[in-house]
């Protein structure tokens, strides 16, 4: 699995957000017809809610910026289709600079160290 942060402004996280968290498959809404054209989509078979992302304020892990971050884990080939998605979806999401990616990548990763020490610490571990 990779990773890839994504900057976004913050005039479009709210619809990132709605693409993050949908997911087709779980849309009773969805007839037999339109769940067919989706999956003939280019970008129909980029479904975010399945994969390992986090959506977090530039603040928030000590980037002093306006934007939001997206922290994406999958394999390559969603990672390539997700960018290509992304700019052909919005005008701001973007893949992030190196240096952000690389505080973005290393907060979380420290976040999952200490929830996993707190877990073995609870079951004894």
């Amino acid at each position: 699995m990779s990773v890839r942060v994504f900057a976004c402004a913050r005039d479009e996280v709210e619809a990132l957000k709605k693409l993050l968290e949908y997911d087709p498959a779980l849309d009773k809404g969805l007839s037999v017809e339109a769940l067919r054209k989706l999956q003939e989509d280019k970008y129909g078979s980029v479904i975010f809610a399945r994969k390992e992302f986090s959506l977090r304020e530039g603040r928030s892990f000590g980037i002093d910026d306006d934007n939001f971050y997206l922290y994406l884990k999958a394999d390559d080939d969603f990672l390539k289709a997700a960018e290509e998605r992304f700019s052909h979806e919005f005008k701001t999401v973007k893949h992030a600079d190196p240096g952000v990616e690389q505080k973005l990548t290393a907060f979380i990763s420290e976040e999952e160290n200490k929830a996993n020490q707190g877990f073995g610490a609870i079951f004894g571990g």
